[in-house]
């Protein structure tokens, strides 16, 4: 299932995700030839920054919510260009020299299909590299929802709701992608737990993109109170005295080869 998000409100809302991919993109070691595609590219703040590394190359940033598609669309150039597309549906055949995403597939559920997919979209020697969440990941938050869920005021409307976060553990994964076909896979896993640097900041995440999938089984009138609950919840259980606040923030990483 796709999600539709505020890019502009996930641009002021993601620095710790920019920070992340702009440290895997300085990993990448690009040449500045190569075509590459941003899987989950956002408000395209990340594909900006790997066009800017291939003068001779290409980016096509992909995702499936309008609104960041919407938001990305602006910072398209002669070679860097956006495509409303779910992952889900990758249907590229050895077009990339590299696929690159970063914060985005804990999104995706169907890790086996999105990696046969991938390879398949490489070309001979393609690369892939990925971050995204892993066991552990948003802990906080998580333990602050499933609590909302189940009050009488709300459990209810939660009967036919389906966790949308696949966030495997190192192990689980690592098994993924080395049957996938690949010449060489490593996956690691990374503690990135972060603070925010004030309650402000921490609302704007928990608003875009973490409510997203939760907010539609609510009715109208009831997701302000659902939404005020979890804020104040994650208030009590992440701010420091020193005005931050704290979450686990835990990352499954891919280098993979063909």
């Amino acid at each position: 299932m796709a999600y539709e998000f505020d890019g502009k409100k996930y641009e002021q809302a993601s620095a710790h995700q920019k920070e992340w991919g702009a440290r895997l993109i300085s990993e990448l070691e690009l040449k500045g030839d190569e075509c590459v595609l941003d899987l989950g590219c956002g408000d395209g703040s990340l594909s900006v920054q790997i066009a800017e590394l291939l003068p001779k190359g290409s980016v096509l940033g992909i995702d499936a919510s309008q609104g960041m598609i919407d938001a990305a669309l602006p910072k398209a150039r002669e070679n860097l260009h956006f495509s409303l597309l779910d992952i889900n549906d990758l249907n590229f055949v050895e077009q990339f020299d590299v696929v690159f995403s970063n914060a985005t597939l804990h999104w995706v559920k169907d890790h086996a299909k999105l990696i046969q997919n991938v390879r398949r979209s490489l070309r001979p020697n393609g690369r892939v590299r990925f971050n995204f969440g892993g066991d552990g990941n948003c802990s906080n938050f998580f333990t602050v929802i499933r609590e909302a869920m189940t009050m009488a005021s709300y459990a209810e409307y939660f009967s036919a709701f389906q966790w949308p976060w696949y966030m495997p553990g190192v192990d689980e994964y690592s098994a993924l992608a080395n049957s996938a076909g690949f010449r060489s896979v490593n996956v690691w896993g990374e503690n990135a737990d972060r603070y925010f640097p004030d309650i402000n900041t921490m609302v704007r995440w928990i608003d875009q993109p973490s409510l997203v999938p939760l907010l539609p089984f609510i009715p109208k009138e009831k997701q302000s109170t659902f939404r005020d609950f979890v804020i104040n919840r994650m208030i009590e259980e992440t701010l420091e005295s020193d005005g931050r606040c704290f979450e686990t923030f835990r990352r499954i990483n891919l280098l993979a080869q063909i």
